[in-house]
């Protein structure tokens, strides 16, 4: 029953975020058009896994990102609430820091690594802090990025290994 909880509860968290995020005002079109896009799909590859991973632009430097990551001992869903800003001088290129919310479903065993087991759902918070590049005059996105969480649960605790390379065709 406290599992149920903790899930009701992430789900719950992930939808109040999202729902802050949408905005009442139509979606304004970047000013260089070739150079920035609204909505992204594709992968993302992180350590012994990766995911597939949406992004999409709710204003012009706000974006909202869920990813679902697999990998030999569970999945992960992430949802991420990202603030994007510009370098001068490098059209396509952003640097992007945000808050986000994640859900894991881990089933690991006893070894060195794990020595109390992992198994089970947990919830935790998330940031993520990196670098977002859109090709002129092609449909593809790629980014690199780092996504620092804390879990909640029996042996959990602060997690530095998530982010990865994002490999996305946007729209």
């Amino acid at each position: 029953m406290k599992k149920l909880g903790m899930i009701a509860m992430s789900v719950l968290l992930m939808t109040g975020i999202t729902a802050m995020a949408q905005d009442n005002r139509i979606l304004a079109k970047p000013q260089n058009e070739s150079s920035s896009y609204t909505t992204a799909l594709g992968v993302k590859l992180w350590g012994d896994g990766g995911g597939i991973s949406f992004k999409h632009f709710v204003a012009p430097n706000r974006a909202l990102e869920g990813i679902a990551y697999f990998w030999s001992r569970g999945t992960r869903i992430t949802g991420l609430y990202e603030f994007h800003f510009d370098f001068v001088g490098a059209p396509g290129l952003k640097w992007y820091v945000g808050p986000g919310a994640h859900v894991g479903f881990y089933n690991t065993y006893y070894d060195k690594y794990y020595p109390y087991g992992n198994s089970g759902s947990y919830i935790g918070i998330d940031g993520v802090l990196g670098l977002d590049y859109k090709f002129t005059g092609a449909p593809i996105n790629l980014s690199l990025d780092w996504q620092p969480s804390f879990e909640f649960g029996p042996y959990r605790g602060f997690v530095n290994s998530w982010g990865g390379l994002g490999i996305r065709y946007t729209f």
